[in-house]
C-alpha cells in the first residue's frame, strides 16, 4: 500500500495569513474573537479554539466592546466596519488581498452600472461569507446566481456587470457568461469580469492528473468548505473511488485493498498537518 500526499493541496496564502495572525495574538494575549469560522475546517478551528480563539457571529459582534476581533480571509461588508468603530473594537483585519481587490472592483463597478440603471451579478454561493461581503459593496443590490437556474433573476434588457466569487470554478463562470451573452438584448451592455482566484483555480486544473494516478483518493476537507465540495467533485469525475473525509473518524477500512496506491489531497482550507494525520491513520490499517 503506497500513500502519496498532494503537495499542492493545503492552505492558500489568504488562509495562511489569517491563521498566522490569529496564532501570533493568541500566543501573546491568550484570547481573540473571530467573526465566523476562521477557516471552513472544523478540525483546524478546534485546534485554534484550544489556544483561546472565540468564534462569534454578527449578532454577538454588536454586543462586544473594547476588545480584539479578527476578520478572516473571506472579508466583510461595510456594515461590519461601522459596528467595529462604534464599539471601540480593535480590528485584526486578515481579509485576503485578492478578496479586498475584488470588493473594491465590485464597488466601483456597481457605481458605474447603476448610473446606467444596470445590474451587478455575482456568480457565487448565496449566504457564503465572501459573497455577503461582496454584496455589501453594492448596498445589497447585487444579484447572486449559483448556477444557470438562477439566471431568471436577471433583466436581460438592462446592462449587466458580471463578477465571480474568488473560489468558484472558471468553467462554471464561463457557462454563466455564455448564457448571459446569448440572452442579453445588447451585448455592448455586458461587462464580464473573471475574478476567480488563480491559486484556487489551478488546484482544479492539477487535481484530475493527481486523481488519475492513484487507485483511491482520500479528499480531506471541512464540510462547510465550498472550495472543498468543488474540488472533491473534480476528483470524483475522474476517479470514482474518491472519498470525502473531514477527519480520521470518517475513514472506513473496507475502502482499501492491499495493492492500492492512495492519493491524499484537500481544499484550500485543509491544513497539511491534517492530511499527514490521515496518512498515518491509513498506514495503521495495513
Amino acid at each position: 500500500m503506497k500513500i502519496d500526499i498532494d503537495q499542492k493541496s493545503g492552505f492558500c496564502f489568504g488562509v495562511v495569513y489569517a491563521i498566522q495572525k490569529a496564532e501570533d495574538i493568541l500566543k501573546k494575549d491568550g484570547k481573540l474573537y473571530c467573526l465566523g469560522d476562521i477557516v471552513h475546517n472544523n478540525v483546524e478551528v478546534t485546534r485554534l479554539e484550544k489556544m483561546g480563539l472565540i468564534t462569534i457571529n454578527h449578532e454577538q459582534l454588536k454586543e462586544l466592546h473594547d476588545c480584539k476581533v479578527l476578520i478572516r480571509a473571506h472579508g466583510e461588508p461595510p456594515e461590519t466596519y461601522k459596528i467595529v468603530l462604534e464599539n471601540n473594537i480593535e480590528l485584526v483585519d486578515a481579509s485576503c488581498p485578492v478578496v479586498l481587490r475584488l470588493q473594491n472592483k465590485i464597488k466601483d463597478g456597481s457605481d458605474e452600472i447603476l448610473e446606467k440603471e444596470g445590474q451587478v451579478v455575482i456568480y457565487g454561493k448565496k449566504g457564503h461569507a465572501e459573497v455577503n461581503g461582496l454584496v455589501g459593496q453594492t448596498a445589497g443590490r447585487a444579484i447572486v446566481v449559483e448556477d444557470e437556474n438562477d439566471l431568471d433573476k436577471i433583466d436581460f434588457s438592462k446592462p449587466i456587470n458580471l463578477f465571480s466569487q474568488t473560489t468558484k470554478s472558471i468553467s462554471g463562470f464561463q457557462k454563466i457568461k455564455s448564457v448571459i451573452e446569448e440572452n442579453i438584448s445588447n451585448t455592448e451592455d455586458f461587462i464580464s469580469n473573471d475574478t476567480t482566484c488563480r491559486q484556487v483555480a489551478s488546484r482544479g486544473d492539477d487535481l484530475p492528473e493527481f486523481a488519475k494516478k492513484h487507485d483511491i483518493i482520500i479528499f480531506v476537507s471541512g464540510k462547510k468548505s465550498s472550495n472543498g465540495k468543488m474540488l472533491h467533485k473534480v476528483c470524483k469525475e475522474v476517479n470514482k473511488r474518491s472519498y470525502f473525509v473531514s477527519d480520521v473518524n470518517d475513514i472506513k477500512k473496507d475502502w482499501f485493498r492491499p495493492e492500492d496506491t492512495i492519493g491524499i489531497c484537500g481544499a484550500t482550507s485543509t491544513p497539511m498537518w491534517l492530511m499527514d494525520k490521515i496518512a498515518k491513520s491509513i498506514k495503521e490499517f495495513n
